[in-house]
């Protein structure tokens, strides 16, 4: 209270004027709320939000778990400061704080998940790296704990959740290689359970069999999302007795160490091998331009946000057309790294 008292003596207001006026009561008149804000901005007064948190049982602050580790997020996580942007531009209009929970790739994400719960630290939270079986999904369901999922998941208790359009992404790519007459053609798919990778891996399969082709399994590359991980890939690939005449890389950050592990090798993107990836600001910097899919990560982050809020009481209304549920579209960018044609015989 030190600081709204000095504000009340300020203005030879009660306190408890004071406090009404700045929390918007309607039983103070509007000519003691301007007196009282004025003051406010020019004390520099700023609530003591723990002790409202502790009357309005609430802490507003939104967390957002992500793993982390350099096998995980290679030498910078771009994806996500993009997406962050968004979300806290979402929660800026409510005096909402976003926070990262930033979960180490050597603990058990379930466990940290569970420590944060029980501190009762956010109103709300955002997960990503959804699991193809994710208990994390049940374990919030509950307890009523307002949250969304960036993924999806065969774990589902009726959660809002968005998702990038990947089954889109493998269409697209294996449609475009087979029209430029590629029949062996690799992908990669993360190293881990992240559901992402089965529903990739799943859609190429089907695409190419619409084609009449088949996904050979020793086409099929895991790694770790990262530089190393792409590096690991083309050596790999490069290794195989018949090495594929094109690859679909489903990481942003992996195409960086495969064009460079391609290029000790001499082999060129475009000229030896088709590529396509994912886009991310490094791309500009490959050497031929990447054929990739790009997404607003920004415009992603709001929507994020929004489907959030739309799920919790206190903000639901200011969201009524919030998705519950959505595939998030990405676009193709054409560049010059899936230029070689393979010659019909």
């Amino acid at each position: 209270m030190k600081g709204i008292r000095r504000l009340a003596q300020h203005l030879d207001i009660s306190i408890g004027t004071v406090s009404r006026a700045l929390n918007g009561k309607p039983d103070v008149n509007d000519e003691t709320r301007k007196r009282v804000l004025e003051a406010a901005a020019e004390l520099g007064y700023v609530p003591n939000q723990s002790g409202r948190s502790l009357r309005q049982g609430t802490t507003n602050i939104i967390g957002f778990m992500i793993q982390t580790g350099t096998e995980i997020t290679g030498q910078g996580d771009i994806f996500f400061m993009s997406v962050f942007d968004g979300v806290q531009a979402v929660f800026a209009r409510h005096k909402l704080d976003l926070v990262a929970l930033l979960c180490s790739s050597q603990e058990d994400p379930n466990d940290y998940l569970r420590r944060v719960v029980a501190r009762g630290f956010a109103d709300g939270l955002i997960l990503s790296a959804t699991q193809r079986n994710d208990p994390r999904i049940e374990f919030l369901a509950e307890r009523n704990i307002p949250f969304v999922t960036l993924g999806r998941s065969l774990t589902d208790a009726g959660q809002p959740w968005l998702d990038l359009d990947f089954e889109g992404m493998a269409q697209a790519s294996i449609d475009r290689l087979v029209a430029r007459g590629h029949r062996r053609i690799a992908i990669t798919r993360p190293h881990d359970d992240i559901n992402l990778g089965y529903i990739f891996v799943d859609r190429c399969r089907r695409a190419l069999a619409a084609h009449g082709l088949t996904l050979e399994e020793d086409l099929i590359f895991r790694s770790t999302p990262n530089e190393a991980g792409g590096y690991q890939i083309a050596r790999d690939l490069l290794a195989l007795d018949e090495p594929p005449t094109a690859i679909v890389l489903i990481n942003e950050t992996i195409a960086i160490g495969f064009y460079q592990a391609l290029s000790e090798a001499g082999v060129k993107p475009g000229r030896d091998i088709a590529v396509i990836g994912r886009y991310s600001p490094h791309a500009h910097f490959l050497s031929p331009p990447l054929t990739c899919f790009r997404l607003s990560l920004r415009d992603l982050g709001i929507a994020l946000a929004e489907t959030l809020l739309s799920a919790m009481p206190a903000f639901k209304d200011h969201y009524p057309d919030a998705p519950a549920n959505k595939v998030w579209p990405m676009e193709l960018v054409e560049g010059e790294s899936d230029a070689f044609l393979v010659p019909q015989r």
